[in-house]
């Protein structure tokens, strides 16, 4: 992914604005497209698909800035381009291209990323499974320039392959050993916390064996009943 700080993101920006599509738009809308195809891109380097989410963003862009959807999809790829430096398919053909090549480095960098994905569920601060398995396929994925799909895909197949067992139940196991009771605690302490200082008063009550019921009324209702005299 970019760098938003890079001086060449800077200066490809700077051009988008300046090309035929960006010159069309106002700064607002040139922002917004300029937001949309950065989803785009991130979810190219998510699965490795994008046509999906570039309809229905186009259609909303469209919608909301009453322009032609065609209009709104064509603005966006062209856009995408001279931001990025290539198109929207050759990206996703280059993620494709580096997966079909990886070779056992990509399985020892596989291996790598089990054993840090164990240890974030087992040392770390409430680290379920999926946010352990999503943060080491991100981080094979920028390293290896491939999908984060295809990152998941290796570490799986690897894991299967030297433990003859799947990856899934193998976390799910770790997780309800080290993640569960961490957030059973937090849980029942947030429960503590929280619960209502009227309902902790009355269980101290009960605890000293003293009836809320049989307590003297407050001397105010006690003077306003003398006050009215009998019905």
């Amino acid at each position: 992914m970019k760098d938003l700080f890079d001086p060449t993101h800077k200066q490809r920006l700077a051009e988008a604005r300046e090309s035929f599509s960006g010159r069309l738009l106002t700064d607002s809308q040139f922002n917004e497209a300029i937001a949309i195809t950065g989803i785009i891109e991130a979810e190219i380097y998510k699965s490795g698909t994008f046509k999906e989410k570039l309809s229905d963003y186009a259609y909303a862009f469209a919608r909301t800035e009453k322009f032609d959807v065609v209009k709104a999809e064509t603005t966006l790829r062209d856009l995408f381009k001279a931001n990025t430096g290539q198109t929207m398919n050759q990206l996703r053909e280059s993620l494709m291209d580096r997966e079909d090549q990886i070779d056992e480095g990509g399985d020892e960098r596989a291996k790598e990323a089990t054993r840090k994905i164990g240890a974030m569920i087992k040392e770390g601060d409430k680290i379920s499974f999926h946010r352990a398995y999503d943060t080491q396929a991100n981080e094979m994925a920028s390293e290896l320039g491939i999908t984060i799909i295809g990152a998941k895909r290796i570490i799986t197949d690897v894991f299967r392959n030297e433990a003859e067992g799947e990856l899934y139940d193998w976390g799910k196991k770790l997780e309800d050993k080290y993640f569960r009771p961490q957030i059973e605690a937090e849980k029942a302490g947030r429960k503590q916390t929280q619960e209502p200082a009227g309902e902790r008063r009355s269980r101290s009550v009960t605890a000293n064996g003293t009836d809320d019921q049989s307590a003297p009324a407050p001397a105010r209702s006690r003077r306003r009943a003398r006050a009215h005299g009998p019905a």
